[in-house]
């Protein structure tokens, strides 16, 4: 774990002296499991379920915030067990808990995008990943991921645009969605479900869609609710969070440890 901020020194005291109060929220891929190239393959890293299952008897409020479907990802994780554990799926357009899961209505715009965005992905050979809520763009495994993406851009932005989708790029992918979600929005839900605020707020991410979490912990902040930005670095992942975050760790087993620094 690298030096950790005053401010988020102040925090991680702050979740440790009342954590019954306190909302602990993590972004899945590159977070609690490593990015890889195909998405179903992403498990959460060694010792992530088991620190999950002991942190959420101990915390007010356990989550995880994820661009993805929420009830893929606790299929995929094995996280149903974990208790009173609340899923923030597609950007929070969706909420698993305790094997429920609700969603906002589908925009029309997708239904179109979803017809329309396999043939201007042929000639790159990138891999179209359907949530039902949003599309994603994959071109990891193109043969030039990075040049792929950069090509594929203003295409599929104008074509957002024209169908009221927004694109939002990451670490190799670009996200087709619904305007209006993001995770500071799903971050601010879970801090408002308490009558009386929480103690203190932790969120960790790894791209640059957890960036808006990053300002709802900022907005909170200011209000004077400790907050504790976590950057789960990578090779790939973009200087902009590294920089803002409290305290740098070394991916997903970085994510687990700090995690089990916070258990008695």
């Amino acid at each position: 774990m690298s030096r950790v901020t005053p401010a988020g020194r102040a925090g991680l005291a702050a979740l440790r002296a009342d954590p019954a109060r306190a909302v602990v929220a993590l972004d899945y891929d590159g977070t609690l499991a490593p990015v890889v190239d195909r998405p179903a393959d992403a498990v959460p890293a060694p010792g992530a379920v088991a620190v999950l299952q002991a942190l959420a008897v101990r915390v007010g409020v356990l989550a995880l915030v994820t661009g993805r479907p929420a009830d893929v990802v606790v299929e995929l994780g094995g996280l149903s067990d974990v208790p009173g554990l609340v899923v923030l799926g597609q950007y929070g357009a969706q909420r698993w808990r305790a094997g429920t899961l609700t969603a906002a209505a589908p925009v029309p715009g997708i239904a179109r995008a979803r017809e329309l965005v396999p043939a201007l992905l042929a000639a790159e050979g990138a891999l179209l990943e359907d949530k039902g809520l949003s599309l994603v763009v994959h071109t990891r495994r193109t043969r030039d991921p990075h040049g792929a993406l950069s090509r594929l851009l203003p295409t599929l932005g104008e074509l957002a645009a024209r169908l009221g989708l927004e694109a939002h790029p990451g670490r190799l992918v670009l996200e087709l969605r619904p305007p209006g979600f993001d995770k500071g929005g799903a971050l601010r839900t879970l801090c408002e479900a308490g009558p009386l605020g929480p103690s203190a707020v932790l969120f960790a991410g790894d791209d640059l869609g957890d960036l808006p979490a990053y300002d709802a912990v900022d907005a909170l902040r200011r209000d004077g609710v400790p907050g504790v930005l976590v950057c789960s670095a990578s090779a790939e992942g973009p200087a902009a969070l590294r920089e803002r975050a409290d305290l740098v760790v070394d991916g997903p087993p970085g994510v687990v440890d700090l995690l089990t620094t916070l258990l008695p």
